[in-house]
């Protein structure tokens, strides 16, 4: 007779549930229990990570990066449960199926503030709103596990199962009676609509066809659909924007293929956008409505697996449902093919000229070393298999620009919900999920002073089981937390706030020796070549601690007047970092618009 913390933990294993991460706890003990049972036979595998954020992070993480088709996490209750909301809340907003077991109050405790009490079924309504239950009776747990993990795969969202200690170590009854009000449910996956009916497929071709200069724009749910993406640009003669979550779908290197999109996009991007008539969005939700074609500009097409993200960020007139893969595949034999390519060499022209000032950009000197250099020095020496693992901030940036992907790579990131702190969960998830393959976080030293460092421990614990050990953490120590001080001097125009902004120096690779794996603080130019070599072939996991230049501006794709105004307005003000912003801000920003906008922002102000 199996308790119905076992249970859970079984029934889990029957929807391809293998790994769980979490912290334990008494109000969780009996799902522990049933853990321990599953890890010895073999079943299961459990990563008892630092903090429960982290676990929730992980098990988005997880199914991100093709280790799980369903992650879980497992935390106790009370306190347990509330350090996992920002990990749920990532996988929701980023459309990842996740189930959360959470450990409660004993039932004849509820309701007496007893310690640890919380609300859990409001707590999680938001984030895990398409289905919360508790289960209150052993007759429960397999009809809510079940239905909770079919509604998380089938709506690819949170889910949540609420248990309460002593009903964990009760007997389950896992074959309830034949009778009123008892269900007798199943751990069958649900199929679903993986292409839209032959007339709007037919409809859909007809729009792509009308156009003359067509943008696409892939994001996280044309992951896997590269040759059919691929097939479609070239009959379309098109060119290929990225949602950052889709960066690994196409190869960065190809001429028509302009990288990301949005504020840390790329101008190449920009002008596709905004120069294109017909719009084809595969797999996308990007929310930068600034950043699509101007209103009435562009006809457009959408392919998404859920009909409800259709339609949201522009006004499109066809919108299909299905998998991006075989939607494509159909759509492929209907388009014409007879296009002159004059648009993809414009495209061509865009993105030649957006990687020269790049370039341009990177080789510039700065007033310390230039952050860019570094990640671009990593790009340059990536492995085919490498997985990316990307944290908040101006990581996020240099991921987005200076990162060149193909798609043999994984990479991902907190794409919706921003968080920072998801980089190192991410970096170990990805490891877990693929440990014959290299993993490379790019940290800011914000987002590693948050969980980073705790999370070191995690790697020292476990990375000799993996059968490839290169684990590079890229800190970007900076000392400042650039990207909120960037926001605060170009969209507020105030000067930096340093008890807001400034931050500790950490030794961070002296913390990984500590802990027994490699590291190494590097400072100059000259050595990041050196440095990248070593690290690369490191026998261990390996810290990279890069003491870098806060004061390197991070530039949009197409500056307004209002940023250039409020930076110049917050350097006029008394920023501390003045001199170095103007001075290494004019030599980065290359090109004429930007100098003339700068022009007119001092001149507005007298200056």
């Amino acid at each position: 007779m199996r308790t119905v913390g076992e249970h859970v933990v079984a029934r889990l294993g029957e929807w391809g549930v293998r790994r769980f991460y979490g912290y334990p706890g008494d109000g969780i003990g009996g799902v522990m229990s049933g853990l321990r049972k599953a890890v010895d036979a073999g079943d299961a595998e459990f990563f008892q990570v630092r903090h429960e954020e982290t676990a929730a992070f992980a098990a988005a993480a997880d199914v991100k990066y093709g280790g799980s088709e369903l992650g879980c996490v497992v935390v106790t209750s009370g306190p347990g449960a509330i350090h996992a909301l920002n990990g749920l809340y990532d996988a929701k907003l980023d459309h990842q199926p996740v189930v959360a077991l959470l450990g409660h109050t004993a039932l004849n405790a509820q309701g007496g503030g007893y310690y640890q009490e919380v609300d859990l079924l409001n707590l999680v309504k938001d984030v895990a709103g398409a289905y919360v239950a508790q289960v209150s009776d052993p007759s429960q747990v397999r009809h809510v596990v079940d239905r909770a993990a079919r509604t998380a795969l089938a709506h690819r969202t949170v889910t949540a199962v609420v248990l309460p200690s002593d009903v964990l170590v009760a007997d389950a009854v896992v074959d309830p009676p034949d009778g009123h009000g008892y269900f007798h449910t199943s751990a069958v996956a649900s199929t679903r609509v993986t292409t839209p009916p032959s007339a709007a497929l037919q409809q859909a071709a007809d729009l792509l066809d009308s156009g003359q200069r067509v943008a696409i724009l892939a994001g996280a749910g044309a992951l896997g659909a590269t040759a059919e993406l691929t097939a479609v640009a070239d009959a379309l003669d098109a060119g290929v924007a990225k949602a950052l979550l889709g960066k690994t779908v196409l190869d960065d290197r190809l001429p028509w293929v302009t990288g990301a999109i949005g504020l840390l996009g790329t101008r190449a991007s920009w002008d596709l956008m905004r120069e294109c008539d017909v719009l084809l969005i595969v797999g996308s939700n990007m929310p930068y409505s600034d950043f699509y074609p101007a209103p009435g500009q562009a006809r457009a097409v959408q392919i998404d697996i859920d009909g409800a993200q259709c339609g949201l960020r522009y006004d499109t007139e066809v919108n299909l449902v299905g998998d991006a893969g075989p939607t494509l595949a159909a759509l492929l034999p209907l388009l014409r093919t007879d296009r002159d390519g004059s648009w993809r060499e414009q495209v061509g022209r865009w993105t030649r000229s957006w990687r020269a000032t790049q370039d341009a950009r990177i080789a510039t000197k700065t007033h310390q070393l230039n952050p860019e250099y570094v990640v671009r020095q990593l790009s340059d020496r990536l492995p085919d298999d490498a997985m990316l693992a990307i944290d908040c901030g101006t990581a996020t940036s240099f991921y987005a620009r200076d990162i060149d992907v193909r798609p043999t790579m994984l990479g991902s990131l907190s794409g919706t919900l921003l968080s920072m702190g998801g980089g190192m969960p991410y970096a170990i998830a990805a490891k877990n999920a693929h440990p014959d393959r290299p993993v490379f976080a790019v940290i800011g030293d914000g987002a590693m002073q948050m969980n980073g460092v705790n999370e070191l421990i995690t790697v020292s614990r476990y990375w000799q089981r993996w059968a490839d050990p290169r684990f590079v953490v890229l800190v970007l120590n900076n000392r400042d937390l650039s990207f909120v001080t960037w926001e605060m001097r170009a969209l507020v125009g105030d000067v930096p706030f340093a008890e807001s902004q400034d931050l500790p120096d950490v030794p961070y690779a002296g913390w990984a020796q500590l802990l027994g794996l490699g590291g190494r603080r590097i400072s100059a130019k000259a050595e990041v070549p050196g440095l990248w070599a070593e690290a690369l072939a490191a026998d261990r996991p390996f810290v990279v601690d890069a003491v870098v230049d806060p004061d390197v501006p991070l530039i949009p794709p197409h500056l307004t007047l209002d940023q250039v105004v409020n930076t110049a307005k917050s350097q006029l003000e008394g920023d501390p970092a003045a001199p170095h912003v103007i001075a290494d801000g004019a030599r980065e920003a290359v090109g004429a618009p930007v100098r003339g906008l700068l022009r007119r922002a001092f001149g507005r102000h007298g200056s």
